[in-house]
């Protein structure tokens, strides 16, 4: 038995990388899965890998009818649903005065709009069926700044005080809201184009009590936590997976 058993979950984001860990660990604690994202192959591929216990929809958070498609496939393929979880994000290093408006605007649609879009379409039927968890993906910058990310700093700063709103308003009808907030997790978003790739990793980590890059299947334990019944009790609250970066002074 598994601590998911039975229970159903739409993954944002989970054709790769951390999604995709999440993927395969709720899988393996008995769940079903809907996993949305933009990269079809990718996604295709990672569902033909999991079995019948997994689907694919092709999904953008930005857009509000794509919400309505994928609560809805998921509730007609496995009759329920249990569970979201907003990994989907971008991530761009890049200084303020190189940003434009809609390079700001588009990381705080992603990021912080697909998430508040995300609660919004799956509330009412986790209410419905009496119930229900949501886990919304910050991040460290969602609680300590650094320079070059002000855009996705500003978005995961929202992204935690929108979980706190949210479980305020949907606690009454048994739907909990919490974030979880990941520190260097090695992933395509992390290290591939558009990362700090010029920047020396050994430094940085030389300051972390867990000197070494985070992996998303580390992350995904603590996913299946929260949308399970061990964590009954919380709610609103921010769960931090950074091998201790923000233990110690800022950088």
């Amino acid at each position: 038995m598994g601590i998911l058993d039975d229970r159903v979950v739409i993954i944002t984001g989970g054709a790769r990388g951390m999604g995709a860990a999440h993927a395969r660990h709720f899988v393996a604690e008995g769940a079903q899965v809907v996993i949305g994202d933009v990269l079809d192959d990718a996604g295709e591929a990672l569902v033909d890998e999991l079995g019948k216990n997994a689907s694919y929809v092709h999904h953008d958070v930005t857009d509000e009818a794509a919400w309505e498609t994928i609560v809805r496939e998921a509730t007609a393929q496995f009759g329920r649903l249990d569970g979201l979880v907003n990994n989907a994000g971008v991530l761009v290093f890049q200084p303020m005065a190189e940003m434009d408006l809609a390079g700001f605007r588009r990381i705080l649609d992603i990021n912080l709009t697909g998430s508040w879009l995300g609660i919004r379409a799956v509330a009412p039927v986790l209410s419905a069926g009496g119930g229900g968890s949501i886990v919304n993906v910050s991040s460290i910058n969602g609680m300590a700044g650094a320079a070059g990310l002000t855009a996705y700093t500003a978005s995961k700063f929202a992204v935690r005080g929108l979980t706190k709103a949210a479980a305020q308003e949907l606690g009454a009808a048994g739907v909990r809201v919490n974030s979880i907030h990941p520190g260097g997790i090695a992933t395509p978003m992390t290290q591939g184009p558009g990362d700090r790739s010029d920047t020396d990793s050994s430094s940085f980590f030389a300051r972390v009590p867990i000197a070494r890059w985070g992996q998303p299947e580390e992350v995904s334990p603590l996913a299946a936590f929260l949308l399970s019944d061990q964590s009954a009790y919380c709610t609103g609250s921010e769960f931090v997976v950074d091998g201790g970066v923000l233990s110690g002074v800022p950088f």
